[in-house]
């Protein structure tokens, strides 16, 4: 006997795909002999819903088998059967259904005497009544053979929908779910599940709601003559009474419910490359159940179970599987760190992909490191990739000094210091070489963020001291020349490098005096862009190795007469970058910033407004109110005014007298 299972057929799933010939073409099914052409139907449940009065597929497969409560699948064959009459199959599904017949003949032959076929409902007839097995061997004569090996892999229900491009899938998984999972009040239950989901979003839902959400579903499946009500009632009905009209929380809905997350499960006897029952163990281990759906996870790395869960994400994301990406870490302090899961299906696949990288996560995310660095020096690397799949282009190769600091970084962060000794040794001669200031600089933040992380995370960097050392002196003699003759684009690159260099040495416990030296050195020039020139001043005076009075003597400097307008405006940029406080507290800085301004001809001002605009909009909104305030009030002008030196004006006072014949 034979008895089917999961017998529907979708819409646009496979009758459709074996309705197309081996050229991939469209076209009318041949039979063997002399037989007639016959045109396949392209979707038969469609057929059968127009038979039966309806104009959507689905509503009448809700109509007549999701809303009875059972499955008819005697009904469904012989459904089947007459859409199927006078079709005869051809190339690749006729030799398909030949294989499934033959299979089912073995499993007879074995002694049972029950086999249970789960199959497209499609196919249900050309299976019922198996037939001599001679014209079936004849058809499957002559195939090649192929050497497979099979395992199973979870999948998730947004996998299984057709909105996803999976060809036999269908549009509610989500929903059909339900269905089945909850016969009893299931539009209730649907409604208040919604309700919850809404709820989380903080969008007020209530149970009049629900209520009356429930009663306009029923109306609607009541007007229209359905049995139930089915997905389109409910979906209007939570559309006007739980949403508002409102269609983005509708699409929320879809997402999670009619569609749904939910990840499947394989048994742990699933044959499973090494790798993958090393993951697999792991998370058990680690309490990280991997789950189709987002979610947040914060760390504390002071903790030893925060801590490995830390290295094994970022172990995985070395041989290219994202399961969790990094995000802003709630709380300060390098012991924090804040990521969110998502687990996908298809990184089983990379995971059997990255097997050959080694047979545990952190074996395989050593063997990546390494070859990363080889392909980047131009060594031929010590471990192959069979198939260039997703973990293959998960990192390009180090090819530049900044580029492998990185990777020493990752190397840190992954708590893997049996690849780090190569990847320091590819950084120090890479440096020994490069001549370039600005990739030095780009090197070094990376460098000290990777010897810090490894005092916090008990990771040991042996040798990462002195390439830090090395290479912070070769910036700071060469800083001087590599700020010289730079257009806009140059100094607007080089001064993000100044500020990552400047907070990585804010994190060394030596080296910053001589970092602030070159600084100093670099500022009192005259030839510096202006961009880079005020940075430099603004960093100093927060350093405290200037005085204010040095600095409004530059800033006023810097915004005299004889400057351009467009290269006073970058030096005001570069000096107030980040941060207006400097101008709420000191009054005088913010008296020469309106003066100049004030002064300004009409063209100059329309010229520099835009780079204004940037700097100002960059400040937070109650330091932008409080700099507004004291401008409007008066005090910006009061405060110059009211801090002239009558001793050093007087020979210009006397001067301008003598000029005007006054005594």
């Amino acid at each position: 006997m034979v008895a089917q299972s999961s017998a529907r057929a979708p819409a646009s799933g496979e009758p459709a795909a074996d309705a197309f010939d081996e050229a991939g073409g469209a076209g009318p099914a041949q039979g063997d002999g002399d037989d007639a052409e016959v045109w396949m139907p392209l979707d038969p449940i469609g057929e059968l819903a127009k038979a039966g009065g309806y104009d959507d597929p689905e509503r009448w497969w809700e109509d007549v088998v999701e809303h009875r409560g059972d499955t008819p699948f005697e009904v469904i064959a012989e459904a089947m059967a007459a859409v199927r009459e006078g079709y005869v199959p051809h190339g690749h599904e006729a030799r398909r259904e030949a294989y499934m017949r033959k299979t089912i003949r073995a499993a007879l032959k074995q002694g049972y005497d029950r086999v249970a076929v789960v199959c497209g409902a499609w196919h249900v007839p050309a299976l019922r009544e198996l037939g001599p097995a001679a014209p079936d061997d004849r058809l499957l004569r002559g195939l090649p053979r192929v050497k497979v090996e099979m395992t199973w892999v979870p999948w998730t229900y947004g996998r299984l929908a057709s909105r996803s491009g999976y060809g036999a899938g269908i549009t509610s998984p989500g929903w059909y779910d339900h269905l089945f999972r909850v016969p009893d009040r299931p539009v209730e239950r649907w409604l208040a599940a919604a309700a919850e989901v809404l709820r989380e979003e903080d969008l007020p839902v209530s149970s009049a709601h629900v209520i009356e959400g429930v009663r306009l579903a029923h109306g609607l499946a009541a007007v229209r003559g359905r049995p139930l009500a089915g997905l389109s009632e409910v979906t209007e009905a939570i559309r006007a009474v739980l949403c508002e009209g409102d269609e983005l929380p509708v699409e929320l809905i879809q997402r999670r419910m009619v569609v749904g997350e939910r990840l499947g499960r394989v048994p742990d006897s699933t044959p499973m490359v090494p790798l993958q029952r090393d993951l697999r163990d792991r998370q058990r281990r680690l309490t990280l159940r991997p789950e189709a759906i987002e979610r947040d996870l914060d760390l504390d790395l002071r903790k030893p179970l925060h801590l490995d869960r830390s290295r094994l994400l970022h172990r995985l994301a070395l041989i290219g599987i994202d399961w969790g990406t990094t995000r802003e870490a709630r709380g300060k302090g390098t012991f924090r760190e804040s990521w969110t899961l998502q687990w996908r299906p298809e990184f089983d696949i990379d995971l059997i992909e990255a097997g050959a990288y080694g047979t545990t996560v952190p074996a395989a995310a050593t063997a990546r490191v390494r070859e990363l660095v080889d392909l980047g020096t131009g060594r031929a690397p010590r471990a192959r990739h069979a198939t260039p799949g997703t973990a293959a282009r998960a990192a390009r190769p180090a090819t530049t000094l900044a580029e492998l600091t990185g990777v020493a970084e990752r190397c840190l962060l992954a708590g893997l210091p049996e690849a780090l000794p190569e990847v320091l040794a590819a950084i120090s001669a890479r440096a020994a070489l490069d001549s370039d200031v600005t990739h030095l600089m780009a090197a070094l933040p990376a460098l000290v963020r990777t010897q810090r992380y490894g005092d916090v995370r008990g990771t040991p960097a042996a040798g990462l001291a002195a390439i830090v050392e090395s290479l912070l002196t070769r910036i700071c003699a060469g800083f001087p020349a590599a700020v010289t003759g730079l257009d806009d684009d140059a100094a607007r690159a080089l001064l993000h490098h100044v500020d990552s260099v400047h907070a990585a040495v804010g994190l060394l416990e030596s080296g910053r005096e001589s970092w602030l030296a070159a600084l100093r050195g670099v500022a009192g020039r005259r030839d510096p862009h202006g961009l880079i020139a005020g940075r430099l001043t603004r960093i100093l005076l927060d350093a405290a190795t200037i005085p204010a009075e040095e600095v409004a003597v530059r800033m006023s400097r810097a915004m005299s007469a004889g400057n351009p307008p467009a290269q006073a405006a970058a030096w005001v940029e570069g000096f107030l970058s980040g941060s207006g406080l400097l101008l709420v507290h000191d009054a005088a800085l913010l008296g020469l910033v309106d003066t100049w301004l004030t002064e300004l001809g009409d063209e100059a001002f329309v010229d520099v407004l835009p780079l204004l605009r940037r700097t100002f909009a960059a400040f937070a909104p109650p330091e932008r109110r409080a700099i507004g305030g004291r401008v409007a009030s008066g005090e910006a002008r009061g405060a110059t005014a009211a801090e002239v030196d009558d001793d050093r004006a007087a020979p210009a006072v006397r001067t301008v007298l003598s000029i005007l014949g006054s005594s």
